[in-house]
């Protein structure tokens, strides 16, 4: 089942192509799944875009998101403040300002997709 729901897996990724669409985007809630995710929607054909990088590693066709290991810093930094004891209300909002784009070629390729050379001279990273 899927997410709790009488919903085979796959079906909803087979049912979605049917629908006409071409790829899904997935969000890092579902970090963990990453796996089985790319997988149902590689068999049904559909691209995985996501914002966390743990996707395009296990096939996703591509992943624009915040740089993690700054986040895991500034979070760091936080929990440091607070620790000191400084009250959370005191510290400010912070926006990330760092941003990373990977595109998987390999996926590309085997969704017969062809990947714009301008976005690939701007990836950050592209696994061949």
């Amino acid at each position: 089942m899927w997410c709790g729901s009488s919903i085979p897996r796959g079906a909803l990724f087979e049912a979605t192509k049917r629908d006409g669409v071409e790829a899904v985007i997935v969000q890092p809630v579902l970090s963990g799944q990453q796996d089985k995710i790319v997988s149902l929607a590689m068999k049904s054909r559909l691209a995985v875009i996501a914002d966390f990088s743990a996707f395009v590693k296990a096939g996703a066709l591509f992943c624009l998101g915040v740089e993690e290991a700054d986040i895991l810093r500034r979070a760091a930094y936080f929990v440091d403040r607070i620790l000191k004891g400084a009250k959370p209300a005191d510290l400010p909002i912070e926006q990330p300002t760092v941003f990373r784009l990977t595109v998987n070629v390999r996926t590309a390729n085997a969704l017969g997709w062809t990947i714009p050379p301008l976005l690939l001279s701007r990836a950050d990273e592209v696994i061949e």
